[in-house]
């Protein structure tokens, strides 16, 4: 069996007395989407946050295609390909849809462009963007002034943004979050469509949104991995119904 994509290792982070991330372990192959799970608190967002590099570990070992990156900066962790996205929207409201994926473009691209200005007429970043914007079904949107988008549409684009710097594997960070039904399960093509060309890490609350899309599941609860698993096994887990999913929520799903 060849070494997975992303390796964590016994990670663990504490804030004074509360401890957000207690020995998690978790193996992601390549191709696979694996979903994270678990109640609000349970530590998903300081996980998410440990493997982008926005925070650093207190103990513990992250893995990325063979190369330790436990305590390399966001930048690089990017440039090795980690692409996250959906934490805090970080769009330009008052700016296009497009300039907004091609400045992400050239974020990524480092000092390769000398201003950010460029973003604006430079092919080498309109060109990736305006693909990426087709990707995800906006590319009728991309002279638009991103305000004037809904809010499903800012996911879209903020996942776009993530596609644009053609990264190796994404970390979405609760993309179906403030969707109305009509939105989620657009999302849920979406992502349908994006996980058969790359490897994601998916954080979300949508249940039904997570079993349909994952290969498998990882269920966190006060730090804790307390089960892995394909999405039938985290089903009928009775411990994981009884910490966090709930036997209507379970049946339901």
């Amino acid at each position: 069996m060849s070494a997975p994509l992303l390796q964590v290792e016994n990670l663990a982070k504490r804030f004074g007395g509360i401890v957000a991330t207690d020995n998690v372990s978790l193996a992601i192959p390549q191709g696979e989407l694996h979903a994270l799970i678990g109640p609000n608190g349970a530590g998903k967002t300081t996980l998410i946050a440990q493997l982008s590099g926005s925070i650093f570990a207190d103990a513990g070992r992250i893995t990325f295609d063979g190369q330790e990156i436990t305590r390399l900066s966001m930048p690089k962790r990017s440039h090795f390909g980690l692409a996250r996205s959906f934490q805090i929207t970080s769009l330009f409201l008052d700016m296009s849809v497009i300039d907004n994926v091609a400045l992400a473009v050239q974020a990524h691209a480092g000092h390769s462009f000398s201003f950010w200005s460029d973003a604006r007429s430079e092919v080498a970043l309109r060109q990736p963007a305006r693909e990426a914007l087709a990707r995800v079904g906006l590319a009728a949107s991309a002279d638009k002034i991103t305000a004037e988008l809904s809010h499903g549409e800012h996911r879209l684009l903020e996942l776009a943004m993530a596609l644009a710097v053609k990264p190796r594997m994404l970390l979405l960070d609760e993309p179906m979050a403030g969707l109305g039904p009509e939105e989620s399960a657009r999302m849920v093509e979406m992502l349908r469509d994006i996980k058969r060309g790359y490897t994601i890490l998916l954080v979300e609350h949508d249940m039904e949104a997570v079993f349909a899309l994952a290969d498998r599941i990882t269920v966190l609860v006060y730090g804790r991995v307390i089960a892995t698993g394909m999405p039938n096994d985290i089903r009928a887990n009775a411990q994981v119904r009884e910490a966090y999913l709930g036997d209507a929520e379970v049946a339901h799903g």
